[in-house]
């Protein structure tokens, strides 16, 4: 079964609630789209985990408040008392305490952040390899919160195209050039490649000051902080983990640099880190550009204005070819949930729709007998 199906349950009135499972397909009437971003129609989701080692012998009320800090005390008794909490598939009394390895079920009305309404461009179409243009803010596949608005689930919507298996990492926020292979087979060959050193990657960088015109080579490690999801760059190597990358200046306009980034290992954030460690930060990236750099910027160059710049006329054209979609899918044609936390409003709490896009953008892998390539980004012209 890929959903289950729910009467109403107390104080939610008359109607029946269509649980959906990872296991259901995004569909292109998912989407809402509205002031040039790209919603999800809310909807109802079943989230499963199992009982941990340092779970057992808490109450379940206790286990989600401690656990899941999203949503309050109060919610929680309520969810577990109306059956939308559950352990091993049953209703339990809020004192019920859990034990190691049981099933627990959240039933929950699904709010997923929104991101900005720019298209997911099919660059190539072979046999077993599909490459795309990925947008800024958008995610590669299901992460945290998103799981339709996300490339994997934005092809499958709109193109029909499953299964799908992204071979290599964009961060949310970096745009361009997305591989993807259509069978299991075909990605293990490009994982097994990547891992053995025989891909190089391109990306270029906006970043601020003008970039020395020789080659630099940044061989620092970098060390990742989960908690505070940032890396730094460490000189001593009794931390993080080695990282290299090469640096080529493109073009400058006396303010800001077009950089070709050729990162030799693959760290979290590593192009960004090393831009830092240079003392040429990313022009628009909030998490790493320093007090100083930033005044050496004449120009405002926050994040939403990278993303403005790169998507106006997209956002408008994905608009326009959506608009019959849009009057069926207004952002007041969904179903309001009483026990939500986030309804009325259709994008979760905090979430405001200004999106961030960082001006780093992946234009070209190869490696033994093929090249893949992405077109440049607006940012990258310095006129």
């Amino acid at each position: 079964m890929t959903s289950k199906r729910k009467r109403g349950e107390e104080g939610m009135g008359e109607g029946e609630i269509v649980w959906q499972t990872p296991a259901n397909a995004p569909q292109r009437c998912d989407y809402i789209f509205h002031n040039g971003r790209r919603h999800v129609r809310p909807y109802y989701f079943e989230f499963i985990a199992h009982v941990k080692n340092r779970w057992a012998g808490k109450s379940v009320v206790d286990l989600f408040t401690e656990e899941f800090k999203g949503r309050p005390y109060e919610y929680y008794v309520d969810a577990v008392k109306c059956g939308r909490i559950q352990v091993d598939g049953e209703m339990v009394p809020t004192s019920y305490i859990v034990k190691t390895s049981q099933k627990i079920s959240h039933f929950l009305h699904r709010h997923e952040p929104p991101v900005m309404a720019l298209e997911v461009k099919i660059l190539k179409e072979e046999a077993d390899v599909l490459t795309v243009y990925k947008p800024a803010s958008v995610p590669v596949h299901p992460c945290g919160q998103y799981r339709k608005n996300t490339v994997v689930g934005i092809l499958q919507a709109e193109h029909g195209l499953a299964p799908l298996f992204p071979i290599h990492r964009l961060d949310r926020l970096v745009s361009g050039l997305l591989i993807i292979a259509r069978n299991a087979s075909k990605a293990d060959l490009f994982r097994q490649q990547i891992e053995s050193g025989l891909v190089k990657k391109q990306y270029i960088a906006r970043v601020v000051g003008v970039f020395p015109e020789e080659e630099q080579v940044v061989d620092v490690h970098i060390n990742y902080n989960a908690r505070e999801g940032r890396s730094t760059a460490e000189d001593t190597m009794a931390k993080g983990k080695a990282a290299q990358t090469k640096f080529t200046c493109i073009s400058s306009d006396g303010v800001h640099s077009i950089v070709l980034c050729e990162p030799v290992t693959g760290r979290t954030h590593q192009i960004r880190v090393h831009l830092q460690y240079t003392g040429y930060p990313i022009a628009n990236d909030a998490l790493y550009l320093t007090k100083v750099a930033s005044g050496r910027s004449m120009e405002k160059t926050t994040a939403d204005r990278a993303a403005a710049i790169s998507a106006s006329s997209t956002a408008h054209d994905i608009e326009e070819d959506c608009v019959n979609a849009r009057k069926e899918n207004s952002s007041e044609d969904f179903r309001i949930d009483p026990m939500c936390t986030n309804c009325p409003n259709l994008a979760p709490k905090g979430y405001d729709g200004e999106e961030e896009g960082l001006w780093l953008h992946c234009v070209r892998y190869s490696g033994p007998g093929w090249i893949y390539e992405c077109p440049y980004p607006e940012w990258a012209s310095l006129k």
